[in-house]
This record gives structure tokens, sequence and C-alpha cells, in this order.
């Protein structure tokens, strides 16, 4: 059974993304509670007893956002339980896996309990992670549940009918989006070719493109409408929701559609009503009045002719990010996966036995809850700011030396607050004494040795005195922008735990500062309201991956890949797709995908990596480098190691301070001959 993982080899710097995924259908479980108690309380214990995974699993709060498929094993490694619950100790995937769960059995399950008469089919949206293992795991592991795609523009949706071509053939193609008549045709051609397909009519012109297309291409489409719901979902993801969203149709639009699907003899071709609240419905409440409005426009469809099949309740299902099971939060819901299928079956079922409607098929199109969990972005953190200088590093008569009347005062005020233990003054004047030298640099009549002495010793007093000490800066080899855009743009927070030396206390808060050269390119706010995360010392470690200190982001599969951008021109990371297997270590690589190279990012940028070598090469060879530069270096060497930076990924790689002969020796361990080494040639 595939899932999804990255394999971290310590010598590659560049981040690493999981890919491809499980697409099995795991067992239904219920989601865990959270527990505040059982964290405060291992927290608690640790301060009297060893440190021991379990603390860590604790203060992550791996449990509650990761249970049933991520975990801490007993060497301190974040692991992944591919079955949940049912996995067993052998079948546990070290430091990265992650298998996706489907919303089938959850669906199957209400649907029985309550007779329902119909059954459920979900499609994934492919706009949350377009990739191509992706997509075709979903529909192969999906097929025998009618698991189906849906697409949103013209090249999703010929992923999509690549895709089902080999999936179930009443698994629905959902195309939904803005539409033109190469769209429409399109679709209509998927239909040609006995795909499943469905064009709904987001805006109320589109009729008329699939009434002409299908005439002049002898096609008898299955249409669907999306309703501008009433009912509104108030959170940032519910833009898409109430009367002003930006997609769907009005009763009144309605209404003209059916007209004009009458009037053309197609009414019978009107099948599906879809509606889509927003991402992340907080509660069940808010979805059960969402469903109740959209099955009481499907059933007057009904009583107006439709041949009305399937409701199609868009997507909504969320996940809780940050494991507080809180309805109030954008990062959390309040409900399970089971509470959302009962809410959903019972509040169609209601209204139909009402109206004396036959239940219909009901469709999902769910992807965040799909693939959130099938992917880990694995980085690494490269440096840190350094730690509070120790007394003896300040020179005290250099401070004062120099300092102002007022300066001087409040040094020695310092020093007999100090005396008498009172904390907060000490604090006060060490401010104030460093606010006052501040001025004094900046009028020019103190030294930068001073100033600095002046900064270690305020430092040092703040953590004498117990003051929190300030968050430090771990610098990480990654791109927010490239990686984790929703951070940076809707300020989404994600589970972010270092995936080894659990089984160690950490020690030290910090916030994580990346590569590129802008000021946003942090990430100082995680899951629980935290500001800072608590990690482990740099210095010294080895934590099993020769001193390397590596951290994954969780829960990241749905839309960062796809929405990822080229600030600083970091492209995307190393994807690396992971079987589960009974072999010695769990797992197999299955896909390793380099990351996009210099070049490839500059291509981007309509630059033209060739050209600009040739260039390179030529102004070598204008100002006569010589066959052997004053530092050793030759002509060859020099031109092998701008064709490699070309190559070369845009990350930072862990190599010794390099020369060009190491760059040289470097090219030749991939194999390239001489000439190859300095001749750019990349495709």
């Amino acid at each position: 059974m595939p899932v999804m993982a990255c394999c971290v080899d310590s010598a590659v710097a560049p981040p690493v993304h999981a890919d491809a995924g499980d697409t099995s259908i795991p067992s239904p479980v219920p989601f865990l509670s959270s527990n505040a108690a059982a964290v405060t309380a291992a927290v608690a214990n640790s301060e009297s007893s060893h440190w021991s995974p379990a603390h860590s699993s604790a203060i992550y709060r791996i449990d509650e956002w990761g249970a049933p498929y991520f975990s801490v094993n007993s060497s301190g490694n974040v692991v992944v339980r591919p079955y949940g619950t049912g996995s067993l100790a052998h079948q546990e995937i070290d430091l990265l896996k992650i298998v996706k769960k489907s919303l089938h059995s959850a669906f199957e399950s209400a649907i029985q309990a309550q007779c329902y008469e119909s059954h459920y089919q979900g499609v994934y949206p492919v706009k949350c992670n377009q990739d191509r293992l992706v997509a075709e795991d979903i529909v192969k592991f999906g097929a025998p549940f009618r698991f189906g795609l849906e697409a949103g523009s013209k090249p999703e949706l010929l992923l999509a009918m690549s895709c089902l071509c080999k999936g179930n053939p009443e698994a629905l193609l959902v195309c939904n989006g803005f539409k033109d008549a190469e769209y429409v045709s399109l679709a209509l051609i998927a239909k040609k070719l006995a795909l499943n397909t469905v064009i709904v009519l987001e805006q109320e012109e589109e009729v008329n493109l699939v009434i002409d297309l299908s005439n002049k291409l002898s096609v008898r489409p299955v249409i669907g409408v999306r309703a501008k719901l009433r009912t509104k979902h108030s959170g940032h993801f519910g833009s898409t929701s109430g009367e002003k969203g930006k997609f769907g149709l009005t009763t009144t639009q309605i209404l003209r559609v059916v007209k004009k699907l009458q009037d053309s003899g197609m009414l019978d071709c009107l099948q599906l009503l879809h509606f889509h609240i927003g991402s992340q419905i907080p509660s069940t409440a808010l979805l059960q009045d969402g469903v109740v409005e959209a099955t009481q426009i499907y059933s007057e469809l009904v009583r107006l002719g439709a041949c009305m099949k399937v409701i199609d309740i868009g997507g909504g299902l969320g996940i809780d990010y940050d494991g507080s099971k809180s309805g109030n939060s954008d990062l959390s819901v309040s409900y399970g996966l089971e509470e959302y299928a009962s809410a959903v079956v019972n509040a169609i079922r209601i209204i139909c036995d009402r109206k004396s409607i036959k239940h219909p098929i009901i469709c999902s199109e769910s992807g965040r809850a799909i693939v959130s969990h099938h992917s880990i972005l694995i980085f690494e953190a490269i440096s840190a700011t350094v730690n509070t200088p120790a007394m003896n590093q300040i020179d005290l008569p250099l401070i004062i030396e120099g300092l102002s009347e007022d300066a001087r005062c409040d040094y020695w005020n310092l020093s007999d607050a100090a005396m008498r233990h009172e904390n907060e003054t000490c604090l006060l004047y060490a401010d104030q004494l460093k606010q006052r030298c501040v001025e004094q640099f900046i009028e020019g009549s103190l030294r930068i040795e001073q100033l600095a002495d002046v900064d270690g010793l305020f430092d040092l007093v703040s953590k004498v005195i117990g003051a929190a000490e300030p968050a430090r800066i771990y610098n990480v080899n990654l791109s927010i922008f490239t990686s984790i855009p929703d951070f940076w743009s809707i300020g989404q927070v994600f589970p972010i735990v270092p995936i080894h030396r659990l089984d160690e206390k950490p020690e030290v808060r910090g916030v994580l500062s990346d590569l590129t050269c802008d000021s946003d390119g942090k990430i100082d706010k995680f899951i629980g309201g935290e500001t800072s995360l608590l990690l482990h010392e740099l210095e010294g470690n080895d934590g099993g991956a020769n001193g390397r200190y590596y951290l994954g982001m969780f829960l990241g599969g749905a839309y960062q890949e796809a929405l990822g951008g080229v600030h600083n021109l970091f492209g995307g990371p190393n994807v690396v797709s992971v079987l589960q297997s009974d072999g010695p270590q769990s797992f197999a690589v299955t896909r390793v995908v380099p990351g996009p190279s210099c070049a490839d990012v500059l291509r981007m940028m309509q630059h033209e990596p060739a050209l600009m070598f040739e260039t390179l090469k030529h102004r070598a060879e204008e100002f006569h480098v010589e066959d052997h530069d004053n530092d050793g270096t030759n002509y060859a060497t020099l031109i092998s190691s701008l064709a490699r930076s070309f190559h070369n990924m845009p990350y930072l790689k862990a190599l010794s301070p390099c020369s060009y002969e190491e760059v040289h020796n470097s090219a030749t361990e991939f194999g390239a001959s001489e000439d190859e080494q300095w001749s750019y040639c990349y495709a």
C-alpha cells in the first residue's frame, strides 16, 4: 500500500518535500479530543524525570493534530503510521511517511446507519495539488469507490481526463470554474470519450455555450448548476459563500437556466446541484444549514422537471492544524470525519423524505482533507543566533570609560541595585544605560567596542534576573514564499516539529528565518498561539544526522506546492516519493525529482541560461584569465564552476568552504567528461 514520505540524505542541504501519496482507504477513526491537562502534566513531569519522546510529543501536540497517522518512536524520531490505529510496529515509517485518508468509509457508515437509499462518491479537486502521482494514485486506489476528479481550468481538465481513462467508468469528472468555448468543447469531448463528465455552470451565460456546442458536437451533456447560497461562512475562507460570493447562480439565474434548457429540449440534462460554503467549515451546524438550503433548491429543481441525480456539497471538510478542536478558529474545526458525514447525510435525507424525493448520490470535493497529510516538507536549520556572552567576555572598565555623566550614574545605580538584589530596578537601570550609550554612539562619542560590551551587559543582567530570553533566530535552508506561501499570504499556521532528537529536551525558544532577502521571510507564529518554537541547540550535536538539525512542516499537502512562487529565484525543493514496504527499512524510495536548478528558475523569468553562460565565458576570455591565476585557479576550472552554478539548485549546499578545484572535482563525480564540465549543455 503506497504512502508518501521523504528520505533525507544528510549530504543534501536543499529542502525536501514529501510527494505522491497513499490513496488507500483506511478504516475511519475518531478524532482524539484535546487534552491540555495531559500536555501540562507531561511538561511538568519532565522537570523531575528523564526527558522522553512522550514529553516531546506533548509539547509539540503531535497526538492532537497528528493522530492517528503521526507519532514519535522510542528513538525520538517522528514516524508515520500508514494504517492509522491499525498500523503494526514493523509498519511504522521512521522520520517521514504518510497516508492520505478518504471520506468513503465515513460516508458509507453514515449512509448505512441512517438507511440512506443512495451512495457517496467523492471527487478530488486537483487544484489542491496537481502532482501527477497524487492524481494518479487517487484515481487508482479510489476506483473501487468510484472516486473521481474535479477540474477548474483547461490544463486541469486535460490532466483529469488523462487520469480518469484508467479509473472507474462511474467516477465523476466535475468541470468547474470559468469557461470559454474551448473549455466547454474539451468537456464535451471528455463525454464522447465515455468519461462520466458533468459541466457545472458557474456563470449564467455558460449555459448558452453548452447548448450551442453540444448540438454542434452531437453530444448529450450532463449539466450541473452551482447555487449561490444565502448560508454564509464568516471565517477567512468564507469569501466564496453567501449572496456576494465569487461563483454560482442566484435563484433567479437558476430559474432562467432551467427555462433555457427547457426551451432547448435539454432539461433532462440538468442532473447535478453544486454548492460550496468555503474551505475549513468550522462546525457541523453551519454545514447543516448550507446542506439543508441546497437540498431545498435540489428538490425544487426536481419539481420543475430536471432529471436530478447528484448533490455536490463542494469542499470545506476542515483540517485541525493546531489540535485545538475549536470551531472558532481558521486553524481548526470542532468535528470529526464521522460527524461531518453524518451531518450531511442526515440533512439531505430529512428534506428528501419530507418532499418524497429519491435520495440523491452525495458527492464532495474535499481536497484539503484528502491531501493535507500526504506530504511533509523537510528543511534544515543551518545556523542560529549566538548565546549571551559570558561575564569574562565583557570589559567593565572599557564600558565605564568615556560614558556621559548620566550614563555613569545609571551604571553605578545598576551596581547598587544588584548588590541589594533588586531585580526590577537592575533591569530598569540597565535599559537606561543601554539607551544612553546608543545615543552617545550615534553622536560619535562612544566606540563600537564599548557599545558591544554594554549590549552584552544588558543581556547578562536580563539573564541573571530571570527575564525572558529573546527567541533566537534559526536560519533555515528554505524559502517561505516558495514552500509555505499560505503562511506569508494569509497567516495559515502549520505544525512544525524537529523530526529527530525528540528523546532530548528542547531548551531554546526560536523563530525561523528563511534564505530570502525579505523581512516577511520568517516564521514567528506557531500552533497553540505561540510566537516561538521550542528547539534544540545546534552547536556540537550529532542528533543521529551528522550534526545537522532537521525540521518538518506537516499538513501542508494542499495548495502549498501549487501556490509557491520564485521569490529571490528560489525554486521548489527536491521531491522524494516513498512506498510502504515490508523490507528492513519499512519503505522503498520510488521516485526522486530534483528541485529546479538556477537555470530553470532563470528561464521562468524569460532569461536564457545558455546565452548567459556564453556571455560570462566570453568575458573571461576578454579579460585574459590566465591559465593559472594567482590563487591557483585555471581557466577550465573557472568555466566549469560557472557551468555547474547554472545546473545546481539555488539553495545552500552543505560543503566545506570550497575552491574552484573542489567544484571541478564535484563535477567529475557526476561522471562528466572534461569538455562536458565546462560546456553549457543544459536541455
